[in-house]
């Protein structure tokens, strides 16, 4: 079997191997630096926390996170690699940025500077939720949107309501930037993250020193003999993923058809129904007036004409 000569990036193992270890961790803060300059965000130190964050009630116990760090202000990041479409994603955005608010809630008293005892204000360091998705949110969308940064807004006045909770999504398969398109740091990442699996060497538009480690860091041939199972075991995981996904959609495009022709037949066939009385309805008053025409060659009088079918004298004056 060939192995590819980069690992892919969408796959857990991969993900984690570029931007979860502690020895890459300027790999993951060059790449935030670049998705939140847009924000103004400037992250000089990231420490990784633990991601596996234990809640108050069993629902919320258990919940794991791709990465999850600090930076040198409080600041925390969430940032997730989502492999498959969900009905409910937005709402699970929200939910993991829940966990890096409640544990900033202070318990019991606290001391200033000079000693005094406090009680806390409930000020919060600012909370960010990155994903970057494998899939495309809503696909009837017209606009091929990439990168989307999301607060909390007033929406009557188009102001932001609350500007220390941020969402950011990155819809990959609307990323199409060929390597020669490429304007800056950002769209270098977002192209390495798309098409490294299928790189066969390190492009020249990609010579900058931080790319270079991240490709020494994905060569497959690297990797020593635990890893590239533990790779494998991920990329396996990924593929069946996919298949399963690209087969249920298809099964659910069959079922939709199916189930919008069911839908549509009772109100096909009641149209047919009134479109065949409509047309016994034409048929019947074109024969009355044939009839009418011939009554009236032979001179027959309207009134009688009227009388034997049913129409009024108007109608019998209109037919000629």
């Amino acid at each position: 079997m060939e192995h590819p000569v980069f690992i892919n990036p969408f796959t857990d193992f991969g993900f984690k191997k570029i931007f979860g270890d502690e020895a890459n961790k300027d790999l993951l803060i060059d790449f935030l630096n670049e998705l939140l300059a847009f924000e103004g965000e400037k992250i000089a130190n990231l420490t990784y926390k633990k991601n596996e964050k234990l809640g108050l009630t069993g629902i919320d116990r258990n919940v794991v996170f791709d990465l999850y760090c600090e930076n040198e202000k409080g600041e925390k990041f969430t940032v997730e690699l989502q492999k498959a479409k969900q009905s409910f994603f937005k709402d699970r955005m929200l939910y993991y940025s829940s966990f890096s608010i409640q544990e900033q809630g202070q318990k019991g008293k606290s001391k200033d500077k000079n000693g005094k005892i406090k009680d806390w204000n409930y000020e919060l360091k600012a909370v960010y939720v990155i994903g970057i998705l494998d899939f495309i949110i809503n696909e009837a969308q017209k606009e091929k949107i990439v990168e989307s940064h999301n607060k909390l807004m007033d929406i009557k006045r188009n102001i932001v309501f609350y500007d220390k909770l941020t969402f950011v999504t990155l819809q990959m398969p609307n990323f199409d930037k060929t390597i020669d398109q490429l304007e800056n740091n950002f769209d270098k990442w977002l192209y390495v993250i798309k098409n490294l699996k299928n790189l066969d060497r390190i492009p020249e538009a990609l010579q900058e020193k931080i790319f270079q480690k991240v490709f020494n860091i994905a060569k497959y041939a690297a990797m020593n003999k635990s890893e590239r199972e533990a790779y494998e075991d991920s990329l396996k995981y990924y593929r069946d993923l996919k298949n399963s996904l690209d087969t249920a959609e298809e099964e659910g495009m069959k079922k939709g058809i199916e189930e919008t022709e069911n839908k549509l037949m009772p109100i096909i066939e009641q149209k047919d129904k009134e479109l065949q009385q409509k047309d016994i309805e034409l048929e019947a008053e074109k024969q009355k007036a044939e009839a009418v025409k011939f009554l009236k060659e032979l001179n027959i009088d309207d009134e009688i004409i009227a009388m034997k079918t049913g129409m009024n004298i108007k109608e019998i004056k209109n037919i000629s």
